[in-house]
């Protein structure tokens, strides 16, 4: 069992200039599911997960509710389909000192996960792209839970049942914005936080992270160490 877990967001985070491909696999879902031309445009999708991005992109079309949450499980497949068949290959968009450091999270026996507003074939293709494939087991993805806080509680929950992590493991959350933050609030874990997305300045000093760190390059590992580390 591992002494630490460190669980991390996909978009500003890990990778960047994906969210073209992305949000075309958004509108290309609205498009097949209800014949309508959807846009994210006016929608803060930063940091949302993907099943609110369509809800409100659905609603700015004066789709009733219940009939959006009917049509999510055809949506999502739509979108996962959609990316998997017409994104190209992305090397180099992974954020700065990333590789490195997931090598060295690796390396020295840390639990690994993501947490993420993707959909699950998305988010994994996304990384597969970017050439950061197989550096995660699981992870908790948009479709799973209500909100990043949920997704983050899915994560801890199954590195628990699967005896991944010590009951005394020290867990951290990476993310590149605000939501990241009071996910990991909210589950009373290490809030990291890194200024390679899109958050406006301040934004995330504003949401008090326990570290605030210009890029991954940044981040000493003593801080996501857990008990027993040498």
């Amino acid at each position: 069992m591992a002494p630490d877990l460190v669980l991390f967001d996909i978009d500003g985070t890990l990778v960047r200039k994906t969210g073209l491909w992305h949000r075309h696999s958004l509108h290309e879902a609205v498009h097949r599911v209800f014949g309508i031309e959807g846009t994210t445009e006016g929608i803060p999708v930063h940091g949302m997960l993907d099943p609110d991005i369509l809800t409100l992109m659905l609603r700015a079309k004066g789709v009733a509710d219940p009939d959006i949450t009917a049509a999510m499980p055809e949506l999502i497949r739509a979108a996962e389909e959609f990316y998997l068949e017409h994104t190209p290959e992305l090397p180099n968009v992974h954020c700065p000192g990333v590789p490195e450091l997931l090598s060295a999270l690796i390396a020295q026996g840390t639990a690994l996960a993501l947490v993420t507003g993707n959909f699950t074939r998305i988010g994994w293709r996304k990384l597969e792209r970017a050439g950061l494939g197989g550096k995660f087991p699981y992870g908790a993805f948009g479709e799973m839970a209500a909100t990043r806080g949920g997704l983050a509680k899915l994560a801890i929950e199954r590195a628990r049942a699967e005896n991944r992590i010590a009951p005394n493991a020290r867990i951290s959350l990476i993310g590149d914005a605000p939501q990241d933050v009071r996910a990991a609030k909210e589950n009373g874990i290490q809030a990291i936080a890194v200024r390679t997305g899109i958050t406006p300045a301040g934004h995330l000093e504003a949401e008090g992270p326990d570290h605030l760190l210009d890029d991954l390059t940044h981040l000493d590992l003593e801080i996501i160490r857990g008990p027993g580390r040498v």
